[in-house]
């Protein structure tokens, strides 16, 4: 029997309808005369929490620290048990596999994890579906590969995550307990390899934003007359910085120097020369077809949409077998897909109440575009529709408007480029170098279709003043008097907050926000950090555990204090993109067969070591309270005792100080404060650690230089706060 496992239901039932009949529907599986259909549901396995290595471990404790398992287990997730008993069962039954997970490095590991988890030995082929419609899937099935060739992409998302678990599970216990040292008693910090340097950006920003002096600038640009044609043309002065005071950036923010200038202009003689004319063709080839982060970021500009709305339409329409597999990171298309363009052009030809309708007809299905590479496809491809006609009729407005985006970017490529004279002039006038540039229209091939509805923003508005000039024809040498000028003025502006879609973006493009310049250099070229089906959801997350607050329209983010408090208590390290963006570039070439995960994982537990002991160290601000008098490091907290109320020290137990409360304060009168027994501090890299007896890692955590003085408790109150700290 061969049976066929697919990543989920939706992509199960499309497969089974493309097999041989008869059909039969059986118990989570679809009989078929070409062997069974089987799915899963995303990961049925989990990665083992730590109190299931270590019954002990369900406490937070920093002694306990970092937690580094040395054999790695998954659990059946409960939700999935049953479906997971099936796809056993049928495993058992099989002579032959086929693994039909989604064709990207996640869709690899969850369903050879299950392979891997049963110790299958039963040869596996592999079925990349790269969109749900039935010719799709037929060519699809005409090439099976041998699953084996699919081994890096598995490595590369294993290695993934457990540097998650790794840095996740530790760093969020580690800095958790250092708040709550600090009095931060019902706060949880979750820490993740992604998530926190992109919380970062935010906290940075808002505080770029804060700190924010606006300053004033000005230009100057002068109106020159072509002696040879008579035409006039405006041109903007460059100040010299030798000769004219500018700021760190070039810009002129001195109003008298700018004034000054305006003023010698006019004076004799007004003959300005050309020193520099160029005149070049430039061909810009059509925009490649959508990764599904330039899908999301392109819907957010546009439409307002979350990157989450985004990802879920596109899902959407790929199961209404529309469009094709979404979580891609791909942007190009294989040759062999060229050969349905017609039908696909033909059916957006058909849809007349939508400007795909004109856009398609004028199409030349014949062309092929730079986007037919098959050097830059791995796994999938670029997200463009399928031969599946659409109805739009039967689309919400935000699937239509998705699909349209999507259908657009396809068309594109069966366009001319554009085609235009690029034009650059310098003038000397009085000494000083005057620029212009503009741009001439030969053929407006694919942009035709980009001019319609609103149009698109700038941020850089001087290179927009530039840039549409009209210049007449000219050539180097030729004169032009000086007519006039003028001064403008212009404001330095805060950088815009993050939107989800510029956020994402953002981690898209997280080399623009490396620290490092060597970093900077080397990860350009990489994809970001995090994925294209994670991203959406690391920022959804952060929002909804209000890290992240989105107002308006937009959705704008700023950070709560959570956020300032969490990334402020974290070394750069953690914070900062460089190491997380390096890691996902070792993790990209992994998946190209470069690199192991027991090399990769290594480091993780290493940084997780050093920001362990790091948090250990780290003094939280924000808490409040009473400081403790013993050990300086914790805060006096109020707790609820069997015998009344009391105070202990948050560093518990680490700090063991307690006292009685009076008055709702805590009460010192009559403790004694003894120094500390010695004993040599712990060692927390040592292997044995969180394997020692509760009472000797206290006294080994506890041990202090002379001088630290530490209260002892009477055997009740030691008995109370142990109860309330070890209780689960």
């Amino acid at each position: 029997m061969r049976l066929y496992i697919a990543e989920k239901p939706s992509v199960g039932r499309a497969l089974a309808a493309c097999l041989p009949q008869p059909h039969r529907k059986g118990n989570g599986c679809i009989e078929t005369g070409a062997g069974v259909v089987t799915w899963l549901f995303g990961h049925v396995l989990r990665q083992a929490e730590p109190e299931e290595y270590d019954a002990r471990l369900k406490r937070w404790r920093a002694e306990d620290l970092p937690i580094l398992p040395e054999e790695w287990r998954l659990v059946v997730n409960e939700s999935a048990a049953q479906q997971f008993a099936v796809v056993k069962g049928l495993i058992e039954r099989a002579d032959e596999i086929v693994h039909g997970g989604d064709p990207d490095r996640e869709g690899q590991l969850l369903v050879d994890e299950v392979l891997d988890y049963l110790h299958n030995e039963k040869p596996v082929r592999r079925i990349l579906i790269n969109a749900l419609d039935d010719k799709s899937i037929h060519d699809a099935l005409g090439d099976l590969r041998d699953n084996a060739d699919f081994l890096p992409l598995k490595l590369s998302a294993l290695a993934r995550a457990r540097a998650d678990w790794l840095i996740g599970m530790n760093l969020s216990r580690a800095y958790t307990l250092a708040a709550r040292r600090a009095g931060h008693d019902r706060l949880v910090l979750p820490i993740g390899r992604v998530k926190t340097p992109t919380l970062a950006l935010v906290v940075r920003r808002e505080r770029e934003i804060e700190n924010f002096k606006p300053a004033t600038y000005y230009l100057l640009d002068a109106l020159f007359q072509h002696a040879g044609t008579g035409e006039s043309f405006r041109a903007r002065w460059k100040p010299s910085e030798e000769r004219t005071p500018l700021d760190p950036e070039g810009r002129l923010v001195d109003e008298t120097a700018a004034r000054a200038a305006l003023a010698s202009f006019g004076d004799e003689p007004q003959d300005g020369k050309v020193v520099k004319y160029e005149r070049k063709k430039v061909e810009e080839p059509p925009p490649l077809p959508f990764s599904l982060s330039a899908l999301q970021v392109l819907a957010g500009k546009r439409y307002g949409y979350e990157p989450q709305q985004v990802l879920d339409t596109a899902q959407k329409l790929y199961e209404e077998k529309l469009t094709t597999y979404p979580r891609s990171d791909a942007e190009y298309l294989p040759k062999s897909q060229h050969k349905d363009a017609p039908k696909i052009l033909s059916n957006l030809a058909g849809l007349s109440d939508s400007p795909l309708a004109a856009w398609a007809q004028a199409a030349d299905a014949e062309k092929k575009s730079r986007a037919w590479n098959d050097e830059k496809i791995t796994a999938h491809h670029a997200i463009i529709p399928t031969t599946v006609a659409a109805n739009p009729a039967r689309l919400s407005e935000i699937e239509r408007r998705i699909y349209e985006l999507i259908a657009r970017a396809y068309i594109a490529q069966f366009y001319p480029n554009y085609v235009y004279d690029r034009t650059k002039v310098e003038l000397s006038y009085h000494g000083e170098t005057f620029a212009a540039s503009g741009r001439t229209e030969r053929a407006a091939g694919w942009r035709a279709m980009y001019r319609t509805g609103k149009a698109a923003e700038t941020d850089d508005a001087e290179k927009d003043d530039e840039e549409s000039a009209v210049l007449p024809p000219m050539k180097k040498g030729d004169h032009a008097d000086y007519v006039s000028g003028e001064l403008g003025t212009r404001q330095t502006k805060p950088p815009a907050r993050f939107t989800p879609a510029t956020l994402l973006q953002g981690m898209k493009e997280i080399h623009k926000y490396v620290k490092d310049e060597a970093a900077k250099k080397m990860l350009r070229d990489v994809s970001g950090i995090g994925t294209e089906a994670t991203r959406a959801s690391i920022i959804e997350d952060l929002i909804r555990r209000r890290f992240l607050h989105a107002a308006g329209k937009k959705k704008v983010l700023t950070p709560t204090d959570a956020a300032y408090l969490l990334i402020d208590a974290l070394p750069d390290t953690m914070t900062y993109p460089d190491a997380t963006a390096i890691w996902e570039d070792q993790l990209h070439s992994m998946a190209a067969g470069v690199g192991t995960p027991e090399e990769f994982l290594a480091g993780q537990a290493n940084f997780a070591r050093d920001l362990c002991a790091a948090a250990a160290r780290s003094q939280i601000a924000g808490g409040g309270g009473v400081p403790c008098p013993a050990c300086g490091r914790g805060v006096m907290t109020k707790r609820k005792g069997k015998h009344g109320d009391f105070w202990g020290c948050s560093a518990y137990p680490q700090c063991r100080m307690t006292a009685n409360d009076k008055g709702g304060v805590p009460d010192f009168t009559g403790k004694r404060l003894p120094a500390a027994q010695g004993s040599a501090p712990r060692d927390t890299n040592a292997p044995n650690a969180a394997a020692a007896p509760a009472t000797e890692r206290f006294d080994r955590q506890s041990a202090a230089p002379a001088a630290r003085r530490f209260y002892t408790p009477t055997a009740d109150e030691q008995a109370e706060m142990d109860a309330l700290f070890f209780g689960g």
